[in-house]
């Protein structure tokens, strides 16, 4: 196992180095031998997660083991493009979910870009094209007429056309991301660009095409974090829902009113303040879930219940870990994972804000 890049990831109050060497050998421990992350060894993978533990490593500079994680989603993707919700401990024969979420199947994007800046690998990139290709295909063919993107497709191939603020967010972003891939590949992509600023419009200006989710977090601060909305609009966006979500010394609640904090969606909050120049307030987020750290394995618990100090549910995932080391190296410099969720490089201009 190689020495982690850990010189960026070093954060007071958060992380020494030391401890972040630790977290990325405890994401590299429950990668399979074939490049799955699941969350955890004996739980299942979802595409997302997977997704999100490999930007980390890469974050971390552990590009060979991102780089099977990705050759993974390549090996194992559908014939229309997409992924099923859930594989048991990573086993691509072993499907406990075959729904094929949008939002899952879009976040290959994220990761192909992330790691393309990573490493300036454009044969890396010429590889994976394809499979972004076929994951934006089949996401956008459940785009619906007003720009949002419905959920997902039924295992047998019913679309859900209802939408999710959070998921359209996460396509945004992905979306974004396709079409700098595009562009470095120098193969415009005209209809990808018309589909995002559509779904961009339904994102800052139509909330009634999404279902209602306000009482979770993620509703929050997803359009904020996945660049729908910026500057004025999106710090407004955050201070609105300050005082529901957030748990001072604690962490960041996943549904209100519920005495649960989560260190995937503290992270990724983090992330988005970052996002927005808060990187004090981010600072205090990520220095506030440290009572997550499991000091064993550099893992962290999904999430404790406060009222009762209990840690629940007792799993330590991959993905609540590499959420964090994402907004670490954010606020750490990392230019990769500071061009990727702070906007850089990424396609502007993509908002008709003349539609109806």
């Amino acid at each position: 196992m190689t020495t982690p890049r850990t010189e960026h990831l070093v954060l007071p109050g958060v992380l020494t180095a030391e401890q972040a060497a630790a977290t990325v050998r405890g994401i590299l421990a429950v990668q399979r031998p074939d490049g799955a992350i699941p969350w955890f060894r004996g739980h299942h993978l979802d595409p997302w997660d997977h997704t999100e533990a490999a930007m980390a490593l890469d974050a971390a500079g552990e590009h060979e083991a991102a780089e099977r994680a990705y050759a993974w989603l390549v090996r194992h993707q559908n014939e229309d493009g997409s992924w099923y919700a859930a594989y048991a401990d990573g086993d691509a024969d072993d499907v406990t979910d075959r729904g094929r979420e949008t939002n899952f199947c879009a976040y290959l994007a994220v990761g192909v870009w992330h790691h393309y800046l990573a490493t300036g690998d454009d044969t890396f990139l010429d590889r994976m094209w394809p499979a972004v290709y076929a994951a934006v295909e089949f996401v956008l063919r459940l785009q619906q007429p007003g720009g949002q993107i419905g959920w997902k497709r039924e295992d047998d191939g019913t679309p859900v056309d209802d939408a999710l603020l959070t998921g359209s967010s996460s396509i945004h972003h992905a979306l974004r991301c396709a079409l700098a891939i595009a562009e470095q590949r120098e193969e415009p992509q005209p209809d990808w660009e018309l589909a995002v600023g559509a779904l961009r419009h339904a994102i800052r200006r139509h909330p009634e095409r999404f279902l209602d989710k306000d009482r979770y977090s993620m509703d929050w601060y997803y359009p904020v974090l996945g660049g729908a909305l910026t500057g004025a609009e999106a710090k407004a966006r955050i201070e609105e829902g300050w005082d529901r979500f957030v748990v001072p010394g604690f962490g960041v609640r996943c549904v209100v009113p519920n005495p649960w904090v989560t260190g995937g969606e503290s992270a990724e909050l983090a992330l988005a303040l970052w996002a927005v120049g808060e990187s004090d307030r981010a600072l205090d987020i990520l220095q506030s879930i440290q009572h997550l750290r499991d000091p064993k394995t550099g893992l962290y618990w999904t999430g404790y219940v406060f009222e009762d100090q209990v840690i629940w549910p007792e799993e330590l995932t991959t993905w609540t870990a590499g959420s964090l080391l994402l907004a670490v190296a954010a606020l750490g410099g990392d230019e990769p994972t500071c061009a990727v969720f702070g906007g850089e490089r990424l396609p502007t201009g993509l908002d008709p804000d003349c539609c109806a």
